[in-house]
């Protein structure tokens, strides 16, 4: 593009800019949950809505019912396409169009599903997450038109928010009109609402549930305690084995590295510590770069624990405790195999002699990006163009485990992850939002990134 097509370019999405934050409120009082049922009326009013939108924008667009895993019907997806050269590269845009609950409305300075505008962002559920990532779709193909040099197809997911459960054997189901050169997964963000960032890497996840169990039965804590440690301490003991007194995990056969592409920027202690809510006197565990401890190293969070409440609590010792363990993977791990070695370590190091299980639940792959596709490059350089300063690559502690699966199906297509996100964003949290300057950095992004795809 020359410099005189870039201005265009730009003109033709502040133009349009109105009805891109129309689109994205009208989204949001869609109020598209999806744990309130995949496969419930609000869900296909959303899917049909989206669907609607993309045809306006010249993408064949329908709605298609997925089913589950057991044959009931699952969730309302988007498909569509527009071929504009059979010759021409192929690029898949992907985002969802389910959300996240609200569990407490008294929590948000606004209605949730009202979208507000306060200095220059605009709050509501789904927001960023993922309703921003249809607004840059939907933005960059009008900004584009019949200037169109690329054939598009596209996936709109109605249960991303739910873990996607029907979402590979749809694809497999649907393999033709998934097919692409490359695929761009609008549901990550940027380092900031004003520099840009593509995703370089998502960790893996494993959920394993593990009991302790050092009794029969329950005895009374005054004739037995002592010498009998109850199992609820019994699991202390061992969640606390897993890590050096530094707070890094000692588990052999767990995968660690440093942030992929490159550490450009680490992140900043300060703003972590106010991102996350910790306390004052907290100190963070783990050594070497925050970037690489919240990207590319492993963790592991106890997400719940089997114990008694304190109210109505009285003297007995526990006999059997169970809880469970989210295990975060390093990119490139195998998730099987990080199962694999956390549950090797719990049950060699069961404390005094009481029992240990483990039980593997859900597992998913990581991703990391290559950084010398021609994609990355042109994704790279798209940014700098569109936000006016280089992009600063960045991981995500998180998992999105369907992108390796599509890059099995797909072996030959070049991702990238791109998204609508920001640090004051609050995806899955009250007073979720959106950057509206960012935004429209964001439609011109994509709109440059399709441009360059096309040569």
């Amino acid at each position: 593009m020359s410099v005189l097509d870039k201005e265009e370019l730009r003109l033709r999405v502040d133009a349009d800019f109105n009805r891109i934050v129309e689109l994205l409120s009208k989204k949001v009082a869609l109020k598209s949950v999806s744990a309130q049922g995949i496969a419930g009326q609000h869900m296909r009013v959303s899917a049909q809505f989206v669907a609607d939108e993309l045809k306006q924008r010249g993408i064949d667009a329908k709605v298609v019912q997925s089913q589950n895993p057991d044959g009931t019907p699952g969730a309302f997806e988007v498909v569509g396409s527009r071929i504009v050269d059979p010759n021409a590269p192929t690029v898949l845009l992907y985002a969802h169009h389910d959300v996240q609950p609200v569990p407490d409305p008294s929590a948000w300075d606004t209605d949730p599903f009202e979208a507000t505008e306060i200095d220059g962002r605009l709050y509501g559920r789904g927001a960023t997450d993922d309703g921003g990532g249809i607004a840059i779709h939907s933005g960059a193909l009008h900004a584009l038109g019949d200037d169109l040099k690329v054939n598009i197809k596209v996936f709109i997911e109605g249960e991303e928010e739910m873990g996607s459960p029907s979402f590979i054997p749809f694809v497999e189901a649907h393999r033709d009109e998934f097919a692409a050169d490359v695929i761009i997964v609008a549901d990550s963000g940027n380092w900031s609402a004003d520099i840009p960032s593509l995703t370089t890497s998502l960790r893996g996840n494993t959920d394993l549930d593990v009991t302790v169990k050092a009794l029969e039965h329950p005895v009374h804590s005054g004739q037995f305690g002592g010498p009998i440690l109850d199992a609820n301490t019994l699991s202390c003991m061992l969640i606390s084995s897993m890590y050096a007194s530094d707070g890094s995990l000692n588990i052999p056969g767990l995968e660690g590295g440093d942030p992929v592409g490159g550490l450009q920027r680490d992140l900043d202690e300060e703003d972590v510590r106010a991102d996350s809510s910790v306390v004052d006197s907290y100190r963070f565990a783990g050594t070497g770069s925050l970037a690489s401890r919240l990207w590319t190293k492993p963790s592991i969070s106890v997400i719940g624990f089997d114990a008694h409440p304190v109210e109505g609590s009285f003297n007995v010792i526990a006999n059997e405790t169970r809880f469970r363990l989210s295990v975060r993977t390093a990119p490139t791990q195998r998730p099987e195999d990080a199962a694999r070695a956390v549950t090797d370590f719990l049950t060699e190091h069961a404390p005094f002699g009481s029992e240990v299980s483990v039980e593997t639940l859900d597992t998913g792959m990581g991703w990391s990006m290559d950084p010398n596709a021609e994609a990355t490059k042109d994704a790279l350089e798209a940014m700098r163009e569109a936000f006016g300063t280089d992009a600063v690559n960045k991981g995500e502690g998180g998992s999105i485990p369907f992108i390796p699966e599509l890059q099995r199906i797909f072996p030959n297509a070049q991702v990238l992850v791109t998204g609508p996100e920001d640090p004051k964003g609050n995806a899955h949290s009250p007073n979720e939002s959106i950057d509206l300057k960012s935004l429209k950095n964001n439609v011109i992004t994509e709109a440059l990134i399709l441009e360059k795809l096309s040569r």
